[in-house]
Parts: structure tokens; sequence; C-alpha cells
């Protein structure tokens, strides 16, 4: 059963308001109540549309999920440069996403989100992945490319985490995550002047 032109204009304006407010004040901030409220609504009107807190918020999160593949699409979109200029390119988009954006992409890596199912990984992470798999896979065609991938997705993570929190500037003495981003590809796939 598909929902009428109103119904459906109510549900995406759910998702907009969380969107704002994710942005503004985090996502501690996603409560059904307050989102309701900013939607101009009742506190139960988004049970109507979302049965559950989480499918609410994996809807808002999709939306970061969204954006971030547009970004990434966009920064490897000249298929002329090299594997290794995109995968940078690629590195770049996503920790200037994380630290654009830490409301929705703390949302977005959320563990229950992730575990509920609502997200929909298949969908959303995975194919992101699977853009940075390729691009691992033409730069290094010698190693598994999933595995690799991984352990720099897990260290790209962990510069976005830590830089936000100051302890990469602290520990490095770096004003730019720009040199670790290097360095975590040149620790992935060998430093660049080698390929």
């Amino acid at each position: 059963m598909s929902m009428s032109e109103p119904e459906a204009g109510l549900r995406g304006r759910l998702v907009d308001v969380g969107v704002e407010l994710v942005a503004q004040e985090g996502a501690q901030a996603l409560t059904l109540r307050e989102i309701a409220r900013r939607a101009g609504v009742s506190h139960g009107a988004p049970r109507r549309y979302f049965p559950t807190h989480l499918e609410l918020l994996s809807a808002i999160a999709r939306r970061g999920f969204a954006e971030l593949g547009e970004r990434a699409k966009s920064a490897i979109a000249d298929g002329t440069a090299s594997p290794r200029a995109q995968l940078t390119a690629l590195g770049r988009v996503y920790l200037e996403f994380a630290l654009d954006n830490p409301g929705m992409y703390e949302l977005m890596f959320r563990h229950d989100l992730l575990e509920s199912g609502h997200l929909g990984l298949r969908d959303t992470s995975l194919p992101l992945f699977g853009v940075l798999v390729d691009q691992v896979g033409r730069a290094r065609p010698d190693v598994n490319a999933r595995l690799v991938a991984g352990a720099l997705w897990a260290n790209l993570h962990g510069i976005a985490q830590l830089w936000r929190w100051g302890s990469l500037q602290l520990a490095t003495g770096a004003d730019d995550f720009v040199p670790l981003l290097r360095s975590a590809l040149d620790a992935h796939l060998g430093p660049e002047a080698a390929r």
C-alpha cells in the first residue's frame, strides 16, 4: 500500500527536520518528540510513518550516506586521474564529510542502527565501500583489495575520530589532516614514488 502525497510529504518533512536537527545539535538531540515539535506535528505523528525510533534514525542516516555517496562520486568523476589520486580524493572527501558533519557521521555509524537492519547496509555503506575496493584494486592489483580497503577505511575512520577530538593534532603537531591521509595511503598501498 503506497502513501498518499500528503503522507509522503510529512514523512519526508520528518526526515528533513531530523537532518537539520542532527546538523545543528548532534545525534543525541534526535528524539521523536523534538523532531515532531520542530515539524509542527503531534509527538505521536512520527510513529505513523516510522513505527520505531530506529526506523526514523535510519531514514535520517540514509540521507547522510546519500550525500557522502554523491561527494565520493564527484571526487572520482575524472576517470583520467590515477587510482592513487582517486583514492586520495576519496579519502579527503570522507574525512571532510566526517569533520564537517560530526552529528550525521556519528549517526551513520551507530552500532545499534547498523545492527538493526533498518539502515540497509547493502544499500548504503556497502556501495561506498565497493568504490573504495575498486580503487584499491586498481592501485594495487597484487593485493586482496577488499582486505586492504577495509584496513584503509578503518584507518580513515580513526583519523576522523581522533582529529575531531583534537588528539591527532596534539600527538603529531599537524594542523591539517592531509599529511595523515597521505601516510595512511602509503601504509596501505606503499609509498607513492614506488608505484
